[in-house]
């Protein structure tokens, strides 16, 4: 016998279309044998009708002819011989007619009892099952869609207690019945093989024995054949017997196995999170715009295939293009009502995807895996072993200060008191004017003719070549960058947030004093890159810190821009599109006509544009407070060099004073006559006191100089 198909029951959890797709298959197949058997035991039903009929009629033929000597003929008279000879050809058919009735017993039991029972029993029970594992898949689905709906905004243990008690319970009804729909239809490939040859070999042993006088060799023959057809029945079935014990062992274990699987959101300790995947599959929810504010969600399987997304939905054959991962962006967004979301954003930013995965798990996954593709990592001959390298390499480079909360949580204003930036309480529509813009002509705002760049041009900017110069003559960074000034700029900070964003371009502008001339900058850039069909965009890693906005390249760490933060005059995010933000720049070079060359830079990024301006603000405000305190204390240092400086002055003056004070004791007590000594000689000086005198002297003189 050739090899059975069998259905995986192992990937009865997992659920998805390649496996739906070969159920498909089986239940056709199913269909089909349904069909056939059914037209096969009408046509053996008719045989045993037919045999029944056959031994019926024998019998009657036999009652018949014994009842012909009863007859009273008119003109046939009594023919002895005639009935002498009916009564033997009676005999033979009543013979006949017992060995008809035995055969109709034994194509009863022999042909018709195995495909009556493989027909109301193994079929019915293929349909029974295949109902249940329906109504099994639809209360699963039903019950995922409900919690993915859960909401995050107001939870409710009750409920969500509930809906994941709910999704427990059909995720493991459909499992078990799907491995028990799997199983019968396995079971079914072997029965319907002893179906068909279990009726035809009793058929006929059946119609051997009847004709046991036929011929010898015929007989032989047939009992050869059938010999034969009756071992491969016996061996098939012992195979079966053994699958069956093969298979149960597996449901156990499955069902042993996936028992903490059917929880929707599975506990992270026990299940941990691998972030070095280069490959995934699984389903996931997406989110598809139907109107202007408006969305649907849907149920798809997804999966990855070298640099490439694909989707697919349930009851397909293959799976379709969702869009090229290669050098694209993923992070974690708040999306609505619903958890555990990520958005994808292709390489060109024309297209962006927003998924729903089933837990924190997942969603992780998912973000971990699409970053290793998106850095080409599948290529590699390792791909495990070197995402595993390149994300700890990522994480050392470019993560946050942990404690920046702790750091800077004293500094952050309060929000009432905060005026936010880039704000407005316009209930315009999206092609609507606002108030201040239309008071205002474009000229006012920007420059006439300025020339949009759409493009990162300069790598480090003119102030920090001089720092370059002094690092070459030590340690050089092979990225030309010196790494002093950025250790040293980075632990001085408060403020060290980092967001990815992509550069749309940057204009001369006029007008520095609203929000506006950043409006009127998007609007430009954007219709010039619609115009000129300009898709591609810079992305970058900017680095918002209290002393400067940094541009960094996310693959080499090199500075691209640097702006300081006091030149950053404006920053605001779109009214409508809250990705796209902007802040204008007075740089320090250049003037035209007397006034300072101010720049509107535009970005795009995956976070919320707000967000962004309202950390520079922050870092704006952190610096504000920490140069007030600078001149603070530089005032006080003045302040008290101005009373030290007082004070010594005045101990000088004191110092005169008493030297004056002894220069006069000394010049009136020089300027009495010496008495006579008792000898009749004067008295002499001592050296003491002719050394006071001449200080004495020598203070008056300084003292009337100084004067």
């Amino acid at each position: 016998m050739p090899g059975i198909d069998k259905l995986p029951i192992e990937e009865t959890l997992e659920d998805s279309p390649q496996t739906r797709s070969l159920l498909g298959v089986f239940e056709e197949d199913t269909a089909t044998i349904s069909s056939y058997y059914n037209q096969l035991f009408k046509a053996m039903h008719r045989i045993y009708d037919a045999q029944n009929e056959l031994s019926a009629a024998t019998h009657l033929t036999s009652k018949l002819l014994k009842e012909y000597e009863k007859q009273r003929f008119p003109l046939g008279g009594d023919d002895e011989v005639m009935s002498s000879t009916l009564q033997q050809f009676a005999k033979v058919i009543d013979e006949l007619s017992s060995c008809h009735a035995v055969l109709s017993t034994q194509l009863a039991d022999a042909m018709m009892f195995p495909i009556t029972q493989f027909k109301e029993r193994d079929l019915k029970e293929i349909l029974t099952l295949k109902e249940v594992f329906q109504i099994s898949s639809d209360d699963h689905d039903v019950a995922i869609n409900r919690y993915s709906r859960l909401s995050k905004k107001k939870e409710n243990e009750k409920v969500k207690n509930e809906v994941m008690e709910d999704v427990y319970t059909s995720r493991k009804k459909q499992h078990q019945t799907m491995m028990h729909y799997f199983s019968a239809l396995n079971m079914l490939q072997y029965k319907k093989k002893i179906a068909l040859l279990e009726p035809l070999l009793g058929y006929m042993q059946a119609q051997i024995s009847f004709f046991k006088l036929g011929s010898e060799n015929l007989t032989q023959q047939w009992e050869e054949f059938l010999t034969n057809i009756g071992t491969s029945v016996q061996n098939v079935r012992r195979e079966m017997d053994s699958e069956v014990d093969v298979m149960q062992q597996t449901i156990q274990d499955l069902e042993q196995a996936s028992d903490m699987l059917y929880m929707p959101d599975p506990d992270p300790s026990k299940i941990p999170i691998n972030r070095n995947l280069t490959r995934k599959a699984g389903y996931l929810n997406t989110r598809n715009k139907t109107g202007l504010v408006s969305s649907t969600w849907d149920r798809q399987y997804f999966f990855t295939q070298g640099g490439n997304l694909m989707s697919q939905a349930r009851g397909d054959v293959a799976g379709g293009l969702v869009m090229d991962i290669d050098n694209c962006s993923v992070m974690a967004v708040d999306c609505e009502d619903r958890r555990f979301c990520f958005q994808i954003s292709a390489f060109d930013g024309k297209k962006v995807a927003i998924l729903q995965a089933d837990s924190r798990k997942d969603c992780e996954e998912w973000i971990a895996t699409i970053n290793n593709i998106s850095k080409r990592i599948y290529l590699s001959e390792n791909p495990e072993e070197t995402a595993a390298r390149v994300n700890q390499s990522a994480l050392e480079a470019v993560t946050p200060s942990p404690s920046f909360q702790q750091r800077h949580e004293s500094f952050r204003p309060s929000t009432q008191g905060r005026p936010r930036a880039g704000r407005t309480s316009s209930q315009s529509s999206a092609g609507s004017e606002s108030p201040a813009l239309s008071s205002l002509s474009l000229d006012s705002l920007v420059a006439p003719d300025t020339p949009i760049q759409f493009d990162i041009i300069s790598p480090v900017s003119e102030e920090y070549s001089t720092q370059a110069k002094s690092a070459s003559q030590g340690r050089t960074n092979p990225f030309g960058e010196s790494g002093q000034s950025q250790s040293g700029e980075s632990e001085d900070s408060i403020l060290h947030q980092l967001y990815i964003v992509r550069f749309l371009g940057s204009m001369e502008v006029k007008a520095t004093e609203n929000t506006d001339v950043i409006y009127e900058t998007m609007r430009q850039i954007l219709a010039a890159r619609a115009i000129h069909n300009i898709f591609r965009m810079t992305e970058s890693h900017l680095l918002v810190t209290c002393e400067c906005l940094k541009l960094i390249d996310p693959q080499t760490q090199v500075t691209r821009l640097r702006f300081p933060l006091s030149s950053v005059v404006l920053c605001a995010s779109h009214l409508e599109n809250k990705r796209l933000f902007g802040f204008v720049l007075q740089t320090a070079g250049g003037r035209v006509d007397g006034r300072p060359v101010t720049v509107c830079y535009i970005f795009e990024s995956n976070n919320d544009g707000e967000k962004i301006c309202d950390s520079v603000g922050l870092a704006k405000q952190i610096a504000l407070h920490s140069e007030m305190d600078r001149k603070a204390t530089q005032k006080q240092r003045e302040l008290d060099k101005a009373k030290e400086k007082q004070q010594e002055e005045l101990n000088k003056q004191k110092q005169i004073e008493k030297d004056l004070e002894e220069q006069s004791r000394l010049i009136a007590a020089s300027s009495r006559p010496n008495p006579p000594a008792a000898d009749g000689q004067f008295l002499v000086l001592s050296n003491s006191q002719s050394e006071d005198s001449d200080a004495g002297e020598e203070g008056r003189k300084r003292g009337e100089s100084e004067a």
